[in-house]
This record gives C-alpha cells, structure tokens and sequence, in this order.
C-alpha cells in the first residue's frame, strides 16, 4: 500500500540540547563514571537512557548525590532547561563542582528578568506551570516578584496594583500563535508593559512550528516523534491540530505506533520536537517501510546553522 511521508524540516535537534548532551557525554570522558545529573538533561527517554547507561546518574535534588560522590571533584550537570538561582547557591555551599548545561537561549531570558527587576518592573512571564525552565526562570528574582499567566483568562484575571512598572518574558518552547495572543491582551490591558529586546521563543521553536504548520494542510494524519513532557513536542502536535491537520500523534518510539489509526491515510506528515535524535526518526521510518510502500517528500522552510560553546572546563578532552 502506498504512502506519502512529508518529513518537515527543520526537525529533531535544536542547538542547545545537542549542547547539552555533549556537555554530559565529555564530562563522562574527562571524569569519568559517574556523573550526577540535576534532572533529565532534555526531556527524551531514549537520550536519558543512553546516557545512563554511559554512567550518568539522573537526580531530581542535589541532596540525592551521595556525600562523597564529588571528592575527586566529579561534575554535577544542571539540564538543558535552566535552574533557579538556589540550585547553584546550594551546590557551592555543598562545595560541590557543577556545570550548567543551561541553554543560551533560556539564560537570556534569565538575565532578562533580572535586569527588568532590578530596574524596578514587576514580571510577567508566560509559560507552563510547573515546567523545569518556568521554575528556573521564576526563580532568578525573589519570590512573589514573578507573575505566571498560561492563558488570556489568566490575563483577565490579572490584578496589578496601582503604579506598578510591568514586563513580560516567555518561556522558550510555547506556541508562537498562542504566545503571540497572550502578548497581545497584555498590551492591551497594560499599554506600557516592557517587551523583550528580541522574542523569547527561541529559534528552534519557531522554525519547527512553521515546518509543520507548512506541511500540515497537505496531510491525512501527521506524527511528532518527543516525550509527553516536552513542551516543544507537545505544540508541535497543537500546532498541526490548529493548521489543517486534526488527526495528529506523539510517539516517543516506533514501536508506540497505532497501526489501525493510519488506516485510510494516503498522506502523512512527520516532524520530530527538539530533543528527539534523528535515530528515533530514522525507526519511525523504517517501521512504515515495513508495512507500505513509502515515499519521502522533506519540506525544508530553513536551514539551521546556530552552534553553542562548551564550557572550558570541559573544552579539553581527557588524555
């Protein structure tokens, strides 16, 4: 049976997570086995497996590493997604050797709510409640100076009291039409309200969400390879709900696939969030051709060419 696989682009990936990954994968090298890893260092079970395995030890808190696991001055690595302020504080109180595998991207907008604070503005941030990078980003001011909206009811429901200087920032991962709505009704019902110098949804978000929002009207059903806690992933499947294509799926593995639900599609689309290796894509692939005779359209909108810095200490490879 025939089916058309349009493979959006850019997919997979992102910059910060490769970073990331590498960031754990040298520090393994350097240090060797184990290391401590505050959180999963991206949210995908197939990376944090491998990785596990590699001898990376994955730790909610700091207070689960054993006492003596950095005598010989192994690393902690914090995650991809950022941490509050505390998290650091309390590493180097317990004399702890840490590196912050942070994305740059969401370190800008650290520094963005610590500069709008400082210069007296109450925040605004718009994101996902209890996700690891609205933690961190809440938590790089004092608490309460932070004031958390996920929908345009929550901005209705805003109570700001009289004279008070606002700003918003955004999580990086949101949906870019969403987002830009929220925006919106905060500048209408607060016209002064301090913007980003540059958007807050990074690059990787942006790019993704347009790939499927291009593919998404051609389709039947279309799939998005990504955990069920990665946000990006997760807008990715919202994304091509809201643009043509309501018959959508989030798959971590091939093996997670509905066969029954492909009944009657001719044409599906394929995309893959940020923290999902082009291996977990390749599977997916390889499992239709197993059951139809596949042919591959990539709808390309960009390329990316966008590549972090490792931290120094890890820069030199151990001997």
């Amino acid at each position: 049976m025939p089916l058309q696989v349009l493979l959006a682009a850019p997919r997979g990936f992102c910059a910060g997570v490769d970073r990331a990954i590498r960031i754990v994968e040298l520090a393994l090298e350097k240090y060797g086995a184990p290391v401590y890893v505050r959180h999963e260092i991206v949210h995908n079970k197939y990376v944090v497996d491998s990785l596990r395995a590699k001898g990376a030890v994955f730790v909610e808190e700091l207070d689960e590493i054993p006492p003596d696991a950095d005598g010989d001055k192994r690393p902690v690595i914090f995650s991809a997604h950022g941490v509050p302020k505390s998290v650091p504080e309390d590493a180097a109180a317990r004399e702890m050797f840490y590196v912050d595998a942070t994305c740059p991207l969401v370190s800008k907008v650290h520094r963005e709510a610590e500069r709008h604070y400082a210069q007296g503005y109450k925040i605004v941030l718009i994101g996902h409640a209890g996700h690891p990078e609205v933690i961190g980003t809440m938590g790089q001011i004092p608490e309460g100076e932070v004031i958390l909206v996920e929908t345009l009811a929550d901005v209705e429901r805003l109570k700001i009291e009289e004279g008070a200087r606002l700003a918003y920032c955004t999580q990086t991962t949101l949906s870019v039409e969403d987002t830009a709505d929220i925006v919106a009704a905060l500048k209408a019902r607060f016209p002064g309200i301090q913007e980003p110098h540059k958007d807050d949804i990074c690059y990787a978000t942006t790019n993704r969400q347009a790939a499927v929002k291009t593919v998404a009207p051609r389709c039947d059903a279309l799939m998005v390879i990504g955990a069920p806690n990665s946000s990006n992933s997760n807008r990715l499947v919202e994304v091509a709900a809201q643009n043509g294509c309501a018959k959508t799926m989030l798959l971590q593995r091939a093996g997670e696939i509905e066969w029954s639900w492909l009944e009657g599609v001719n044409v599906l689309g394929l995309s893959a969030g940020a923290s999902a290796p082009d291996v977990l894509i390749d599977e997916v692939i390889e499992a239709l051709r197993g059951r139809f005779a596949v042919e591959i359209e990539e709808v390309s909108i960009t390329q990316e060419d966008v590549n972090f810095k490792i931290p120094k200490v890890l820069e030199e490879r151990a001997a």
